[in-house]
């Protein structure tokens, strides 16, 4: 599938207020952001780095979202409202990832080189989730809304809280499996204990 037919088929399973793909494409900001994308990437990948920027300038004002033309983005995502979204330069998204509102996928001002997060297949990031650094958030994991994240996240868990720690572990049983939900538990215990402190 080409990234027309991927990113209306994205839409379409996650936001049920979706009907037809005109209507999408007249109505959906991230989608427009993420064609506008495609261009600045190719744009910064030869050698025309002042005019992807430029682009990338030009869709941000008319979308509110900002996406570096940099960062690495696979067909298939999934931006929903997008307002204030902003992905980096380094950030790398790939297929079927689900980002709303507010998110940020920034740096720390610290690093070099590869400076921003990376989110796997299947990941969903809510509302002003504030992922920063070169971390990763495994395949099909969950970031809470208003989280701020600065460790990796293993695959198939939902994190939550400043800072974010995992509440929910999802998947079939598995060594891994079972020593993040015993880590999960003993967190959730404590925060039981200390009475929501």
């Amino acid at each position: 599938m080409g990234f027309w037919q991927e990113a209306f088929e994205a839409v379409k399973e996650n936001d049920p207020a979706a009907r037809y793909n005109l209507e999408i494409l007249l109505t959906s900001p991230g989608i427009k952001a993420l064609a506008a994308h495609k261009i600045s990437h190719f744009l910064w990948c030869h050698h025309f780095k002042l005019l992807g920027r430029m682009h990338s300038q030009f869709w941000r004002f008319l979308t509110q979202i900002e996406i570096h033309p940099g960062a690495v983005i696979e067909n298939g995502v999934f931006i929903d409202h997008g307002s204030g979204l902003v992905i980096g330069e380094t950030a790398i998204v790939e297929s079927g990832a689900k980002l709303y509102h507010g998110v940020t996928l920034g740096g720390t001002g610290k690093d070099t080189g590869k400076r921003h997060p990376s989110i796997r297949r299947g990941a969903l990031i809510s509302a002003h989730a504030q992922l920063l650094g070169p971390i990763e958030i495994g395949e099909n994991a969950r970031v809470g809304a208003s989280a701020v994240v600065t460790k990796d996240v293993p695959e198939a868990v939902t994190v939550v809280g400043v800072p974010a720690k995992i509440v929910r572990v999802h998947g079939p049983a598995s060594p891994e499996r079972d020593r993040v939900k015993l880590e999960s538990e003993r967190h959730v215990s404590f925060y039981d204990h200390m009475g929501g402190i």
